[in-house]
């Protein structure tokens, strides 16, 4: 039998936590709600979740300081956060620290429901994807991409990827030298093609640039209104099976 999703919330507002964790419940997932930052890495590091949804601010903590410590200790784990705030700057923030999705309060919790659903379909897809497939390594110039173990290797350094920062490498991997377009990529990953998604591609991809740059002959190109294009010598791209 199917276990339901299980989902870690953290939500200091007693009335809102108790509503939101019983609709929640009423959804198939099953829930565990903590209304106090300081218990809620203890609480995450005691249980397996499939997916968290944090408050930003909370008493003792924030939100994007417990969504870095879990992510130390579980670096697959999606989140979503929740706040008050509308700042631009807090949400690429809150995509800077990893966040597959945001949500403004007030919002509809249906569209929390789907947002969440659709999180954790596409993460069992790219899972069962995962077990199908070969081990993928790639040979980017002087690098060596490992997908599966999800490392950059140059000489002898290792850069070791988030999830999305390697399945965002893979997808380029997969149209070398030619255009991944930006929806595909947003649409794959991220689930939709919104402005905020959007940004938040632009700073994953602004990482493997840096990841990237010691080699003049590798290079991510923006392609103006379509996509990007990971350039590579052909002599220098190797595809291992």
């Amino acid at each position: 039998m199917k276990s339901n999703p299980n989902i870690l919330l953290v939500e200091d507002d007693r009335n809102f936590g108790s509503v939101l964790k019983s609709y929640l419940e009423l959804n198939d997932f099953d829930v565990v709600w903590v209304d106090d930052g300081k218990h809620a890495l203890h609480t995450f590091a005691v249980n397996k979740f499939d997916l968290c949804v944090l408050d930003i601010m909370l008493p003792n903590t924030d939100g994007f300081s417990i969504a870095e410590s879990i992510k130390q200790l579980n670096a697959d784990v999606p989140f979503i956060f929740l706040t008050a705030k509308t700042l631009k700057e807090d949400i690429l923030k809150g995509y800077r620290y990893g966040a597959d999705d945001y949500l403004t309060k007030p919002f509809d919790s249906e569209v929390l429901i789907c947002k969440i659903e659709a999180i954790i379909h596409r993460r069992s897809s790219q899972k069962e994807m995962g077990i199908k497939q070969n081990r993928d390594v790639y040979n980017l110039g002087k690098y060596i991409f490992d997908y599966k173990l999800r490392t950059l290797r140059f000489d002898d350094d290792f850069i070791k990827l988030s999830p999305k920062e390697a399945e965002l490498l893979k997808m380029l991997c997969m149209h070398i030298n030619d255009v991944m377009p930006r929806k595909l990529a947003l649409e794959a990953l991220w689930g939709e093609e919104s402005y905020f998604t959007t940004r938040s591609m632009d700073v994953f991809i602004a990482k493997l640039r840096k990841y990237l740059n010691d080699d003049p002959h590798v290079e991510i190109m923006n392609v103006h209104g379509n996509g990007f294009r990971l350039v590579v010598p052909k002599r220098r791209f190797v595809n291992e099976r």
